[in-house]
């Protein structure tokens, strides 16, 4: 039997992981919003019961899942698994329960990720080290648990994000700068570059042009 301490102090761990998934959500209105404030709120109401009876584990998975689908991003993600990585429990039970939260955290942020759509190598480059410190510390607490099996699963998870990006950034194009000898319209600029006047909305915005009449003579465009 757990005692009643460590389960308290194991609910703890949950709840605070519960409040974050929820602030994601920016009171959401829809179905979706709505599942996951029902399923924390559940678990805010009932974690020591469903720790005692070995029930956290679908019903917590179940509320990360829900926090990606009202549309928690990769970012939101990784600052839940930061907040239970930085978290020092005691007993047995709390311990299991912040590594599996830690996990589920960075099983959603993976899941994140893919989901977004990528227009630049340079986009996916600034996404990879962020993933990597995320998994870095987590797999360093795994290893000095003696946790071996979230430890492998961390490590294969890690190893098959990282790739997907590595896969996506192959085909994608790159970003280069330009320089032209006067300030232009967008228009001419976009002729100029890519011989199709059609791209100057694209330019204005990566540019953060104020009036596409008069764009900087300077600026970053896709190399195709």
């Amino acid at each position: 039997m757990m005692r009643s301490s460590d389960v308290r102090e194991a609910a703890d761990i949950v709840r605070v992981a519960t409040s974050m998934l929820l602030a994601t959500s920016n009171d959401q209105i829809g179905r979706a919003g709505s599942d996951l404030r029902r399923a924390c709120g559940d678990m805010a109401a009932n974690a020591e019961t469903y720790i005692t009876y070995n029930q956290i584990a679908p019903k917590l998975a179940y509320c990360f899942d829900q926090a990606r689908v009202t549309g928690a991003t990769a970012d939101e993600f990784k600052r839940i698994q930061e907040a239970l990585v930085a978290k020092t429990p005691v007993s047995l039970v709390a311990v299991l329960l912040t590594q599996s939260c830690v996990a589920f955290s960075l099983q959603q942020l993976a899941l994140a990720v893919a989901g977004v759509t990528f227009t630049s190598r340079e986009d996916v480059e600034v996404v990879v080290p962020s993933i990597n410190t995320a998994f870095d510390q987590a797999e360093e607490v795994a290893a000095d648990s003696m946790a071996l099996v979230v430890y492998r699963k961390l490590i294969a998870l890690h190893a098959a994000t990282t790739f997907y990006l590595f896969d996506t950034a192959q085909p994608l194009p790159q970003m280069l700068d330009f320089q032209f000898a006067a300030i232009r319209p967008t228009l001419i600029q976009s002729y100029r570059l890519y011989a199709d006047a059609s791209r100057a909305d694209e330019l204005r915005e990566e540019n953060k042009v104020v009036h596409p009449a008069f764009a900087p003579f300077t600026g970053r465009a896709l190399s195709f």
